[in-house]
This record gives C-alpha cells, sequence and structure tokens, in this order.
C-alpha cells in the first residue's frame, strides 16, 4: 500500500505539470482548431530564461531568499515566452488561419524546430544544472513520502487551473472566447476582436508553459534545449486523453496520465525485472495515446463545443 501511495504522489506531481502543458494545447485547439506543437519548445525556453535569472542571481551573491530568486526567475521568464508565443501566432500561424490544416501543423513543427536550434545555439547540447538552493524535506504521509517541492508544484498547479477555469466562466474575456470557440464569424460580427481573442489565448498558454518549465525544472533539477519535445508530446497525449478543446479534460488528462506512468513505472517495471521501468516509463503514454484514438478518439470528458477556450 506504501508503493502504491508513493507511486499516486508521484503521478500527481508529474501529472500536474502535464495539465498546465495540455491547457496551453486544448485552448488554442479549442479557439482556431490548431495542434500547436511548438507549444512544448516554449516551455523549454520558460525553463532555459528562468534557469539563467537564477544562475545569474546565484553566482551575483545578492543574498536573497531562495524563493525570491526563483520568483524573479519566472517574472523574467513569462514575458519572453509570452512574446515569443504572439510573435509566432502574428507571424506564422495567422497568415494560414484559413490554409488547409495540414499547413499550420507543418508550420507549427517547424516553429519547434527553430525554437529548438535557437536553444541549442544560445545555451548548448549539455544539461544544465539547477542550482542546489532549495533542498527537498521529505514529510511522512501514509507510510509514503511527499517533499515540499511535490507539495509546491501540485497547490501551484492547482491554484493556476482553477484560477483558469474563473477566467473563462467568469470573465469578459472568457466569454469572448467562449464565444470565438463555438463561430469566429458570429462572434466577429457580434463586435468581437477575433484577432485579440486568439492571441490571448496564445499569451495565456505561454504564460501556463512559463510556470510549467520553472516547475519541472525545479524537480528534477536540470534543463535542456530538447526537453520540451517529450514534454510536449505526453502533455498533448494528456489533451488528446481528456478531451482536446476541453479545460476540464485537459486538467483530467495531465494528472490520469501522470499517474498511469507512476503506476506503470513503478509496478510493471518491478513485474519485468526493471526491464519496463522508469527509463521505458514513455511506453506507457503513448500507448495510452494509441488506445485512446482508437477507442475514443474524442477523449474521456469529449470534446464540449460551448466551453472551448
Amino acid at each position: 500500500m506504501e508503493i502504491f501511495l508513493q507511486q499516486i504522489i508521484n503521478g500527481l506531481t508529474l501529472g500536474s505539470v502535464y495539465a498546465l502543458v495540455a491547457l496551453g494545447y486544448t485552448m488554442v485547439y479549442g479557439i482556431i482548431g490548431l495542434i500547436n506543437f511548438a507549444h512544448g519548445e516554449v516551455v523549454m525556453v520558460g525553463a532555459m530564461i528562468a534557469l539563467s535569472v537564477v544562475q545569474a542571481l546565484i553566482g551575483a551573491q545578492l543574498g536573497l531568499p531562495p524563493g525570491l530568486v526563483i520568483l524573479v526567475g519566472l517574472a523574467v521568464a513569462m514575458p519572453i515566452c509570452m512574446g515569443i508565443a504572439y510573435t509566432a501566432e502574428r507571424v506564422a500561424y495567422r497568415p494560414l488561419r484559413s490554409a488547409p490544416r495540414l499547413a499550420p501543423l507543418i508550420t507549427a513543427i517547424g516553429v519547434s524546430i527553430v525554437l529548438q536550434n535557437l536553444a541549442m545555439i544560445i545555451w548548448g547540447r549539455n544539461y544544465l544544472n539547477f542550482p542546489d538552493i532549495i533542498k527537498p524535506s521529505p514529510i511522512e504521509f501514509g507510510g509514503a513520502f511527499i517533499t515540499d517541492v511535490q507539495i509546491l508544484i501540485i497547490g501551484v498547479a492547482a491554484l493556476i487551473m482553477a484560477g483558469l477555469l474563473l477566467v473563462v466562466h467568469k470573465t469578459r474575456l472568457g466569454m469572448a472566447m467562449r464565444a470565438t470557440a463555438q463561430n469566429q464569424q458570429v462572434a466577429g460580427l457580434m463586435g468581437i476582436d477575433i484577432n485579440t481573442v486568439i492571441s490571448a489565448a496564445f499569451l495565456i498558454g505561454a504564460a501556463l508553459a512559463a510556470v510549467a518549465g520553472v516547475l519541472v525544472t525545479l524537480y528534477y533539477g536540470i534543463a535542456h534545449y530538447h526537453m520540451g519535445f517529450i514534454l510536449g508530446l505526453k502533455a498533448f497525449t494528456a489533451a488528446v486523453l481528456g478531451g482536446i478543446g476541453n479545460l476540464g479534460g485537459a486538467m483530467l488528462g495531465g494528472v490520469l496520465l501522470g499517474i498511469i506512468e507512476a503506476l506503470g513505472a513503478g509496478y510493471i517495471g518491478d513485474l519485468t525485472g526493471g526491464f519496463l521501468g522508469s527509463h521505458y516509463q514513455d511506453v506507457f503514454a503513448f500507448a495510452v495515446l494509441i488506445i485512446v484514438l482508437v477507442f475514443r478518439p474524442s477523449g474521456l470528458l469529449g470534446e464540449r463545443v460551448g466551453d472551448r477556450a
């Protein structure tokens, strides 16, 4: 039972990150039907920039508290990620809005490759270590252990997801997003600025990506120019699992995918003598993607058109 509870805790932590990234996918897809495969690279850029800022502040020996140092790194990374997302939408995606679906999809892959290579040029090919400024303190819970870092990740993700739901369902911007998701032409006739709404979706998704990048770097202690590729694919899997275009589905899919990975790596890894252990946890994520696409393409919660945003 202790092992099961431990894997659930690990899965919730990982799933919280997946959910944050999946929300970026599902917001954009819900409004314009675009699968933004460059979103994972925005997460990577956020992680690398925040890590660089943290390293610079530690090197300057200003004596700042660790929490403040990380917040400063996030405060620098977030607007840069939002700027990248806005530029990509304005330059690469907006001109192709009326093109066949394959054209913007290929463009998104191209933007992803460009961001990866720019990151490799700037930060190099090697893994970058997060400064050891926060030492996780384990807390026993029912025979399992959860660290304060894991509590932070789960708590921050939960607050952000709740705040996003409030924005989408209780604000004028959220109402405009839901109207645009239902019918862009009619929303435009009703006085909604479609371009502003779409840009806002990209900006919010990029802000969430920056937070996810900082959290995942804080959790694993490393960052790499290629880290956004697999993370982005898994978050896309989470969005499909829950129902892409559905905010609640993205959250549910992210958490479930994290738990599936943790349980698969823990239990199935033990049964196979480690052959399908943590090094092969990606197998479980993409096996879930195949199963969902074959048996329930709309996802667990389906695609609620009226709530898409």
